[in-house]
């Protein structure tokens, strides 16, 4: 069976396990989704890698045990650390050891070394390896911190970090507030049900017509990237900010929409944030859960600890109170965007794109930003106008751009390189003819994308103003049936299933 969601196969286990949900007595149903969780990661792949996330959650249970059955602080430290130590080794293993090897060569290579320092290796990583790591490891630091319950049912403790919707493309849970609903009995209701199953044809509707389609044009210019330039290199890059938004976003609402029909619910992990007004903004939309586990568990620790607090203390002495804590805020800010930057693959093209270059947009935006209210204030600009806002949005998604042009190259050269490519001119006789035949796409499917699209930036506009789905339910019932009825078959018909059928793979599958 097929990881993706999108598989014909998926949607068949998926049918047949929601339907027993509901049939089993309800004290079982916490049991009977760790099983097909189990069931899950046996059957779309090698059954092997099941032993990882088990390791991860025995490790937790036995940091767990450890720290409830003591008030010795030290004792409950060493079991975090240890705890701490065995995931994220496991972690590094699976994901970051070649990362360091190249690194290590890169640097050798520098000062003149003709033959590779080491020699990488490599590992085969579970499904969703980052997700379920994060989960089990916050669960944990929780329990230490006191604001979390320990779990005493290892079976329980597995489901919450097994759970399989999520554990495929996240989002990353907290259990202080997620996991102890899987526990609970939850009785059929036919409006959570309803409710979950618009939400995943929603979200096969931005995988399947949207992402499909920019993944064509994607493909045609990255993976050729030196024959584009200038306007094509553009146009791609965009597409891939759709593609790789409608992807995770996508498989979010099916996740969320699934989960929902269980009678769960899931943390929401994206919130329209292509009309952010600034980079800060911007990640407090994109990929939510993994921005509040980075804030909760790297940032604010780091921040307290005694080095950044001597360092605050030098700077506060040196630049005075308010500059010496912002240059503070700083320095752990890029350790921030360094971790962010790692965990989204080993590689420095993620480092710099999805890491420290947002953090050099964010701290330029604040060093900046007393310069442009003067600005602003002399020419008489109302900050507060529907023009600025929407050029704060353009710039916005343009500065998010450049980041997935590193994030999608093949790697940090060839970004560079496309880049460059990107400020010539050399690709603009491309306006003289058709974008879509040039770039993978025949006129149909490009009047697809694009009205696709426009119905994506209308429902983005609407949830501006609250959840769509509830002003949908108000309206009389041939109105309802005949919206989602329309996006179902809108979806089935012109879904792009790829070649004889096979849905592509999540973007974020391997993380």
């Amino acid at each position: 069976m097929q990881a993706t969601f999108t598989s014909f196969y998926f949607l068949c286990f998926y049918a047949c396990i929601l339907l027993i949900y509901y049939l089993i007595p309800k004290k079982t149903q916490w049991f009977f989704l760790l099983s097909v969780s189990i069931a899950y990661y046996l059957l779309t792949g090698n059954g092997l890698l099941i032993a990882y996330p088990i390791a991860a959650c025995l490790a937790a249970y036995a940091g767990i045990r450890v720290m409830a059955g003591t008030e010795d602080e030290g004792k409950r430290r060493l079991a975090l650390f240890g705890v701490a130590a065995a995931l994220i080794g496991i972690l590094a293993a699976l994901k970051y050891v070649n990362f360091a090897v190249n690194t290590v060569n890169g640097i050798a290579a520098m000062f003149g070394g003709e033959e590779e320092a080491l020699h990488g290796i490599r590992l085969l990583a579970p499904l969703g390896v980052s997700f379920y790591t994060f989960s089990v490891l916050g669960y944990v630091i929780d329990v230490y911190n006191k604001i979390a319950p320990p779990q005493k049912n290892f079976f329980r403790l597995a489901l919450y970090g097994m759970y399989f919707p999520v554990i495929l493309s996240g989002p990353i849970l907290r259990y202080r507030e997620d996991g102890e609903q899987f526990f609970e009995p939850h009785p059929f209701d036919y409006r959570q049900v309803t409710f979950g199953l618009q939400r995943m044809v929603w979200g096969f509707f931005k995988v399947l017509v949207i992402s499909e389609r920019m993944n064509i044009v994607v493909n045609t210019v990255y993976d050729n990237y030196a024959s584009y330039a200038g306007l094509p290199v553009w146009i791609a890059t965009v597409c891939y900010a759709f593609q790789l938004y409608t992807n995770f976003s996508g498989s979010m609402d099916i996740v969320l929409g699934m989960s929902q029909t269980f009678g769960l619910k899931m943390p929401e992990n994206f919130q329209t944030p292509f009309l952010s007004k600034n980079i800060s903004e911007y990640w407090r939309k994109w990929h939510i859960s993994l921005g509040v586990w980075m804030k909760e568990y790297v940032f604010y620790p780091l921040l307290r600890t005694g080095a950044f607090t001597k360092l605050g203390k030098r700077l506060r002495g040196r630049f005075g109170k308010k500059r010496g804590k912002q240059l503070t805020t700083f320095a752990g800010m890029f350790v921030l965007w360094l971790t962010v930057g790692i965990w989204h693959g080993g590689d420095w093209k993620f480092v710099i794109g999805s890491g420290l270059l947002h953090w050099f947009y964010i701290v330029s935006g604040e060093l900046l930003l007393p310069f442009f209210e003067k600005f602003m204030a002399k020419f008489h600009i109302d900050p507060k106008s529907r023009w600025v806002d929407g050029f704060r949005i353009l710039r916005t998604f343009f500065l998010v751009n450049i980041g997935f042009v590193f994030f999608r190259a093949e790697s940090l050269q060839a970004a560079v390189h496309m880049l460059k490519a990107a400020v010539s001119f050399r690709g603009t006789g491309i306006l003289t003819g058709s974008v879509a035949f040039n770039l993978g796409l025949d006129w149909i499917e490009a009047v697809i994308a694009v009205v696709s699209l426009l119905i994506l930036l209308a429902v983005s506009l609407m949830q501006q103003k609250g959840p769509v789905r509830e002003r949908i339910e108000k309206k009389k019932l041939p109105v309802r049936f005949a919206l989602w009825y329309a996006l179902l078959f809108y979806t089935i018909l012109l879904g792009y299933y790829g070649p004889e059928y096979s849905a592509a793979e999540f973007i974020y599958q391997g993380f």
